[in-house]
């Protein structure tokens, strides 16, 4: 199933696969990500689970945005997403889309069945001085129409994605070249990767907060960490050890590196990603069991 779907009143572009009554997944892209990064990954998971794919608003193919992105629009839209399965979900979430993925387990604890973060976006001590996001997401949406009208997005657009492909994943794009030209020429997501960038950190301070306040349930949790991209040492250690505490969120949380893949680890590595959601259904079906 293919089509654009209402979630916490935006719309999203929704891809879903595999049989309907199968165990349900849901998978969210990284910043400026779309649908298609986890097509090797779906394809070892579809036919024994209920996928969920979805661009957030403003990437892939999803309209834009109503909203700026922010901690609590994207979660909202998460939120959405995992209720439509009508049973609790696991979860893969990629980048700083683990940021939404572990605020909707914090505030909706009830929605998660367990979880796999993907080389996860991690701040240790997240600050903004000044909230800019919101303000200046209007005039990020604006460049990108204007570079839309000029058609300048169909060239800027599918070349930027893949000088960032080249450093990001050993492997070509798991999709026709078209494809990727239809999202990367829009200009509008081009505009929505600025704005989302513009986000970013405020999402992580909005995140510790959370910490705070919520604690992380006690699910089944894989952390994979990708080291490959990662040159100095210092950085390496600092970015395992940030994985690491992501783990202990929970505890049935443990992590797994990778130390020769890449960022795009459901491009490179999904038979790893597919291993770990196995381990994590596996581990919260015993749990059910139990109980």
């Amino acid at each position: 199933m293919n089509e654009i779907v209402n979630a916490a009143r935006e719309q999203v572009h929704v891809v879903e696969s595999g049989p309907a009554d199968g165990p349900p997944l849901l998978l969210t892209s990284g910043l400026g990500g779309a649908w298609f990064d986890w097509a090797p990954t779906v394809r070892l998971l579809r036919d024994e689970h209920r996928v969920t794919v979805f661009d957030r608003p403003g990437l892939g193919l999803s309209p834009a945005g109503v909203e700026p992105p922010s901690l609590r629009r994207d979660t909202a839209i998460l939120e959405a997403m995992a209720a439509r399965a009508g049973r609790p979900v696991i979860v893969l979430a990629h980048s700083m889309a683990a940021f939404h993925a572990e605020a909707m387990a914090r505030l909706r604890p009830h929605l998660v069945r367990g979880m796999v973060l993907v080389d996860p976006s991690f701040e240790h001590d997240p600050h903004v001085r000044v909230r800019v996001a919101a303000a200046l997401t209007p005039l990020a949406t604006a460049t990108g129409a204007v570079l839309g009208a000029t058609r300048l997005a169909r060239a800027a657009g599918p070349l930027g994605r893949r000088l960032v492909l080249k450093h990001t994943s050993r492997r070509d794009e798991a999709v026709p070249d078209d494809v990727v030209r239809s999202v990367y020429g829009r200009g509008t997501v081009l505009g929505t990767v600025v704005a989302e960038e513009l986000a970013y950190r405020e999402m992580a301070v909005d995140l510790a907060r959370l910490r705070e306040r919520r604690r992380f349930p006690d699910v089944p949790l894989v952390v994979v960490t990708a080291l490959g991209d990662v040159d100095d040492p210092a950085r390496k250690r600092e970015w395992a050890e940030g994985h690491e505490r992501l783990a202990r969120m929970s505890p049935r949380g443990r992590r797994v590196e990778l130390p020769d893949a890449l960022h795009m680890v459901a491009l490179d590595r999904p038979d790893v990603l597919a291993d770990a959601v196995a381990e994590v259904g596996a581990e919260a079906g015993r749990t059910k069991e139990r109980a």
